[in-house]
C-alpha cells in the first residue's frame, strides 16, 4: 500500500492558524466598527447641517413676520392718530364760531334810536400740552393726558343811543340781545350781556343830536377740545 506524504501540510497548518488568529479578527472587527462609526458620524453631521439650514430658514421667516407685524402695529398706531385728528377736526368744524350767524342775529335785533357802529369778536385760545403714559421703577403707571385747547369768545358791541333821553334805550337794546333766540342759544346762561361802558351825553358827530356812546359785552361758553 502506497504512503502519501503532504509536504505542504506544515505550511497549510501555519496558514490555518493565522486565519484563526483572534487578534486579526479583532483588528478586522475594530476596523469595521470604526468604519460604521465614521459613516454614522457623517450621517449625523449631514443631518445637523440640514437642521441648521432649516433653523436658519425658519429664523429668517420669523424675522420677516416680526418685521411685518411691527409694520402693522405702526400702521395701526398711525391710523388711530389720524382718526383722532379727524375726530377733533370734525368737532371743530361742528362747533366753530360762525360770524355769519352772529351778524344775521344782530341784524334781527334792533331798537329804535340805537345804532351799532363797531363790532369786535375776540377769540382767545389756551393750549394744554399732552403727556404720555409712564411707569416708574415701582411699577406705578401714570396715565397719559391728551392735549387740549380751550376757546374763549367775547363779543364787544359799540353803539350810539340818540333817543330823546340818551341812555334810556341802552337797557332795552341789552334785553333785546339777551332775548334773541339765536343769540340766546349761543351765549352763556348767566349774565350773557353786560354793560361794559357808558359815556356822558354828547353831540353825535354826524347828526348833531344829543347821544351817549356805550359798549356791551356778550360772553360765549368756553369750549375745550
Amino acid at each position: 500500500m502506497p504512503i502519501r506524504l503532504n509536504l505542504l501540510a506544515e505550511a497549510q497548518a501555519a496558514e490555518e492558524m493565522r486565519r484563526r488568529d483572534p487578534v486579526k479578527r479583532a483588528l478586522w472587527l475594530a476596523a469595521l466598527l470604526i468604519a460604521l462609526v465614521l459613516v454614522w458620524s457623517s450621517f449625523l453631521q449631514l443631518r445637523a447641517t440640514l437642521a441648521g439650514s432649516e433653523v436658519t430658514r425658519r429664523e429668517a421667516q420669523m424675522t420677516a413676520r416680526t418685521n411685518e407685524f411691527q409694520q402693522v402695529l405702526d400702521h395701526q398706531a398711525k391710523t388711530r392718530e389720524i382718526d383722532a385728528r379727524l375726530r377733533v377736526l370734525r368737532q371743530l368744524a361742528a362747533d366753530r364760531f360762525l360770524n355769519g350767524t352772529l351778524l344775521n342775529a344782530l341784524q334781527q335785533t334792533t331798537v329804535e334810536d340805537v345804532q351799532l357802529i363797531h363790532l369786535q369778536v375776540q377769540q382767545l385760545y389756551t393750549v394744554v400740552g399732552g403727556s404720555k403714559t409712564t411707569t416708574n421703577d415701582d411699577g406705578v403707571v401714570t396715565p397719559g393726558r391728551q392735549a387740549s385747547t380751550t376757546e374763549r369768545t367775547v363779543l364787544n358791541l359799540e353803539g350810539i343811543d340818540s333817543s330823546p333821553n340818551p341812555g334810556d334805550q341802552v337797557g332795552r337794546f341789552k334785553s333785546a340781545l339777551a332775548a334773541n333766540a339765536c343769540l340766546k342759544a349761543m351765549l352763556v346762561r348767566t349774565n350773557p350781556v353786560s354793560l361794559k361802558s357808558l359815556s356822558a351825553p354828547q353831540l353825535a358827530p354826524l347828526t348833531g343830536k344829543p347821544c351817549v356812546m356805550f359798549t356791551l359785552e356778550c360772553r360765549f361758553p368756553e369750549k375745550t377740545r
